[in-house]
This record gives structure tokens, sequence and C-alpha cells, in this order.
């Protein structure tokens, strides 16, 4: 489901702002003034299960009926925000990488993919993409970075590929190595063989040495997560789709995985000091582009 609080003031620098709207022959243009606050949105009950406040009735009314079905859903949640952070701070710091492509950003939230990149590596370049009205309301949250470095957001649809790439390049150096995250993202896309075609074209234009960081919510441990998800999709909401271990590790397909390859999210490179659940509903992996 799609990321969602506050981003870290802390030793911030507001920098231009860098805001671009990209017409998509999919959906057309965000609109901010046009948020739908009449039916639960999965950005919005992300962030209130991460603690946020960036969210209405209808989402918290959705959250907790799904959290009643299934209590460990904010495991999930968290699981996936760490498993962000520490595959960030692996591509800034062991991997080296210096600029990264955020696709599906979701509402701010603390460690924002900026945030972590840029406390490694002051330079990093990160251009963030959503096409959700609420998230461009808040994209000038996601633009406050180090003065060495730059940070923009795109206004564009996930299934235009060649339009965000075409915009992407005056912020990123198509030459050089790019980290592309699709954290939550790629559930939203139902049809499993198109949402491979997306992975596969943003990653095409990327350069040898360009990785990629995916996770998404999977359909493996507990029976209670699919009858919860099945109940959120009737809402009239944007549906997600659960996808099982072997389709996520199917968007690898051509990269060399990073040990120790696609796991459930607290199993990737764990970080002793967070109590999360080794096993839970969410896998990812990263790889790199040879």
């Amino acid at each position: 489901m799609a990321r969602c609080g506050d981003p870290n003031p802390v030793n911030a620098v507001k920098p231009e702002v860098f805001i671009v709207s990209v017409d998509s022959p999919a959906t057309g243009q965000s609109d901010p003034d046009k948020l739908d606050t009449s039916v639960p949105h999965s950005a919005r009950i992300w962030n209130y299960w991460l603690g946020g406040k960036d969210n209405f009735a209808v989402d918290r009314e959705a959250g907790d009926q799904y959290r009643q079905v299934f209590p460990g859903v904010v495991d999930v949640a968290r699981a996936s925000r760490q498993f962000l952070i520490r595959t960030i701070t692996f591509l800034a710091g062991e991997a080296g990488i210096r600029q990264f492509l955020d696709v599906g950003t979701g509402l701010p939230t603390a460690n924002n993919t900026h945030e972590v990149a840029q406390r490694i590596a002051p330079d990093a370049r990160i251009v963030y993409v959503d096409n959700d009205p609420l998230v461009l309301v808040h994209a000038r949250a996601l633009l406050v970075g180090t003065p060495e470095g730059k940070t923009a957001y795109l206004d564009a649809d996930l299934h235009d590929p060649p339009a965000i790439f075409a915009e992407v390049i005056k912020t990123l150096d198509p030459n050089q190595p790019i980290g592309l995250i699709l954290s939550g993202v790629m559930g939203h896309v139902p049809d499993y063989e198109t949402a491979r075609s997306i992975t596969r074209q943003l990653l095409a234009p990327l350069p040898s040495g360009s990785y990629l960081s995916l996770n998404d919510g999977a359909s493996l441990i507990s029976r209670e997560m699919q009858q919860a998800q099945d109940d959120y999709n009737d809402t009239g909401a944007t549906p997600y789709t659960l996808r099982s271990p072997d389709q996520i590790a199917g968007f690898f397909e051509g990269l060399d995985l990073v040990e120790p390859g696609v796991v459930s999210c607290p199993r990737w490179r764990p970080d002793v000091d967070v109590d999360t659940p080794a096993d839970i509903d969410a896998f990812g992996g990263v790889g790199r582009k040879p």
C-alpha cells in the first residue's frame, strides 16, 4: 500500500522548490483542489497506521476495520518503512548511489528518502514521483534537503514511465547510476504482467550499476491479511493486490539480487534494535542492474 507524518526538521535547509506536473493520458493532471474525502485512501490510511495526522475520518474508519480483521497490519506498515530506510542506507552507503528516483512517494513522514540518503551523502539528488492530489499538497515538505544536494517532486502517473523519465533527467544524470525506489506501490497495479512491464520500463533507461529497491504486501503468512485486503478493496477505494513472494521476486528479473535476496522485509539486513516480527506479509529486496 502507498507510503505516508511530519518530516524531521533537524538541520533542514530550504532549497529552491522544484515541482513539475506531467499530463498523463491515463489519468490527466492531478488537482490538489479535488481531494476526495468520501472514500478511504491507502496513503492516508498508511499515514494513520504510522501515527500521522494527514488523514480523514473515512480513512481512520477503514484503517480500524482493516485492523480489526488483521491486527498485524501495523507491523506490516512499520516493517515496510524500516525496510525502506535500511535499503536506502545500503544504497547511499555501501553501494555509493548518489541519485534516487522514488516512485509512488506517498505522504511525507520521518526518514523520507532524501533525509536518509543525504545524511550519508549530502550531495545526493532525489526525485519524488506521485500523482495523488494530497501528496502534491504536501510536496514542499519533501523538498527540504541539504544545500549540497537537490530534491524535486514530479506530479506524474506510474503508468507512464517515458513521461516520468523525460522530466527526471532534468534533475538526475541519466549517465550515472540511479536507485529506483518502488515501496508498496506495485500492488496498486492489479494485473501482474502490467506491473512487471511498468517496472521494466522504469528500469530500462537507467544505466548499468543502477539499483531497484522494491517491497510490497504479500499473501503468504496470514490468511486474515488477505481477508482484510479484500474487504478494503470492496469499499470503492483504489484496490491493492497482495502477491506471493515469488511474484514479488519476479520484479527483479534480469537484476543481480543483493543478499539476502527477496525475503520478508524484517529479514532484509535486519536492525537488531527494531522490535518487529521476523516473518510478516511484506516482502522485498534490492537488485543491481548489470
